[in-house]
């Protein structure tokens, strides 16, 4: 049995909006998301255990069952028993370059390139859709995540329609260390002040969704018109985390003050991002914004638009 070592891009929001409620509790959503090239790596090797254990360089990063990588493997073991038998556990090690808890789908990632991973090391030939089937068990961004590039996201957020390829463009991140958003605290707030808009009937959330697949973001970013796709960013849970969270919302002004293509907060935050056409753009906004700001716990990552999910190398 070979040892397997895999990349696992993170990925940001170009468009979020919550159209309802649905009957499992989650929400409606339609959601543009895309790849980046800043990813963790995942070394994935058979523990001689029937163990699952994970090593990680990151302090933030559990090493127990709450961890999603562990949950991936965790999945593998259980859908795959007779396989796990004869093969044992497994050991998975994380490299942390994705910053942790923040938006931008890092555990997720790092969960699909577990899936992927087993795949392989065990020899279960599972097709891509197959692997997006168990994907869709663990969470709501996985299945994208093992994929990638630029897709439109609607249900959960686990139904997938790919659009187009932008990875010509250019990306600065910015989040405070000591600034975390819960996502099931932005969807919860959202919902009690925003409710009374929700869409309820199958009708209007088909409605809703044929009318962001045709629009206009989605025909920029066909066209690849730059400048467009940055005037079209979108996303609905600004208007929650924006007002509780000052240093989100500074980080956006900062970014909106400067000449980009468009800036948004991507998923439920707290990570900002701005978008660019050329690399040097981005290193010079980024080093505006770090002095501007002035703040050493506000860290930057530059890296490119990408257009795949997990990569074996």
């Amino acid at each position: 049995m070979q040892s397997y070592s895999l990349l696992a891009p993170g990925k940001i929001n170009l468009y979020l909006e919550i159209i309802g409620d649905r009957p499992d509790g989650f929400h409606e959503l339609v959601m543009i998301l895309q790849s980046i090239e800043l990813a963790d790596r995942i070394d994935i090797k058979a523990s001689g255990t029937q163990k699952i254990t994970i090593y990680c360089d990151h302090p933030q990063v559990p090493l127990d069952e709450t961890n999603l990588a562990y949950k991936a493997a965790l999945l593998m073991c259980e859908v795959f028993p007779d396989v796990y038998a004869n093969y044992g556990g497994i050991d998975l090690r994380i490299t942390k370059n994705l910053p942790v808890a923040a938006g931008l789908a890092g555990g997720s990632a790092d969960a699909a390139a577990v899936l992927v991973g087993v795949n392989l090391m065990w020899n279960l030939g599972l097709t891509q859709l197959e692997l997006q089937e168990l994907a869709a068990k663990l969470g709501s961004d996985i299945p994208f995540c093992l994929n990638g590039g630029t897709v439109i996201a609607t249900g959960r957020g686990e139904k997938l329609d790919e659009i187009g390829c932008l990875d010509n463009l250019w990306v600065v991140l910015a989040k405070s260390k000591t600034t975390g958003v819960s996502t099931p605290w932005a969807y919860q707030t959202y919902r009690q002040q925003y409710s009374d808009s929700y869409i309820t009937d199958p009708d209007g959330f088909r409605h809703r969704r044929d009318r962001v697949s045709t629009g206009a973001l989605v025909q920029a970013i066909a066209a690849k018109d730059s400048s467009k796709i940055g005037g079209l960013l979108y996303n609905d849970l600004e208007k929650v985390v924006l007002p509780n969270y000052p240093q989100v919302e500074q980080l956006k002004t900062e970014f909106s003050s400067i000449e980009t293509l468009g800036t948004m907060m991507s998923g439920s935050g707290p990570t900002v991002f701005a978008l660019f056409e050329t690399k040097e753009q981005a290193d010079e906004v980024a080093k505006q914004v770090k002095i501007s700001i002035g703040d050493p716990d506000v860290e930057f990552w530059v890296t490119k638009l990408a257009s795949n999910g997990i990569q074996v190398i």
